[in-house]
């Protein structure tokens, strides 16, 4: 089991010359996920809070406009128009129930039932995955990208397992821009990988709306690639995107933006005000061991 330095994650591809790595949270305003979280104990509850579809269908539209951008210098306004206008409120909330109904997504938690745990979970998304892909005449490279590891939050070996789905470009396919949500939940102990741990906001959320993300931009093709990305071991300490960040380096991905959706849609904050009117977007700031060519490139690029 190989160990992985839990602070480890996508900004470690900023060896890539013009990343951006954004990472999306909201204020917003709607399906109740309190309701989603009556079988679980106050104490074991962590930021499940009121989310609205219809926000997180807005949301991601303003994402899915980021990602054909860049993805993209030749996509016409009408497409743009229309890419804003496709993601569906009803589908992503009947994705974050689906992922509530697992019951458990810990990373440590059961991987051979069907019907629950982080292993049933992850099967989820891939069946979802190639179901877009199916609808879409095949169109996605559909894989998963793992490792056994251990460390921190990680007492014993256990398979970490990220579910990613490839739109090649049509001219330049290894240009990449990545769009991310985790897969995985927990309650107040990070180690309790038994209790009820829905994660509706934290992250059903983020995930539904990658999902939908790829339901949205399968349908159209772009000069770069984009990949649909479904973390794993994120809340033990972001090992699952430590481990893409291996994989795509090795492969010499050219990445150049990651968009992470993570607890969208939100209205109420943790300090108890409601707020259903902002977007919070973090992004990380110019590195201090940027070259001169890579400043150039980042100015050019409108970074």
């Amino acid at each position: 089991a190989q160990q992985y330095a839990p602070h480890r994650n996508f900004e470690h591809l900023l060896n890539c010359p013009s990343l951006v790595f954004s990472r999306f949270r909201t204020n917003t305003s709607a399906v109740d996920t309190n309701a989603l979280n009556t079988q679980v104990t106050k104490e074991d509850i962590t930021m499940n809070t009121p989310i609205k579809p219809s926000t997180l269908s807005a949301l991601i539209a303003s994402s899915l406009f980021f990602s054909s951008f860049v993805a993209s210098a030749f996509a016409s306004d009408s497409d743009l128009h229309a890419i804003a206008a496709a993601p569906s409120a009803a589908r992503i909330a009947a994705d974050i129930e689906t992922l509530v109904g697992f019951g458990s997504r810990h990373t440590l938690s059961e991987t051979q039932s069907q019907t629950r745990g982080i292993g049933a979970a992850r099967r989820w998304v891939e069946a979802e995955f190639n179901q877009i892909s199916a609808d879409c005449g095949g169109c996605l490279d559909i894989f998963t990208v793992g490792d056994t590891v251990s460390g921190d939050r990680i007492p014993n070996p256990t398979e970490v397992v990220n579910v990613i789905a490839v739109l090649r470009g049509t001219q330049n396919p290894n240009r990449y821009v990545m769009m991310s949500g985790d897969i995985d939940s927990r309650v107040s102990d990070p180690l309790n990988a038994e209790s009820e741990s829905p994660g509706a906001n934290d992250n059903a959320s983020g995930l539904a709306g990658v999902i939908e993300a790829t339901r949205v931009l399968s349908q159209y093709q772009f000069a770069g690639s984009i990949a649909f990305v479904g973390l794993s071991g994120e809340e033990q300490g972001l090992y699952g995107g430590a481990i893409l960040a291996e994989h795509a380096i090795a492969q010499g991905w050219d990445i150049q933006a990651v968009i992470n959706n993570d607890m969208i849609g939100n209205i109420t904050g943790v300090n108890g005000v409601t707020n259903n009117a902002t977007a919070r977007v973090f992004s990380e700031g110019t590195r201090y061991v940027q070259t001169t060519e890579e400043a150039r490139l980042r100015r050019f690029q409108g970074g």
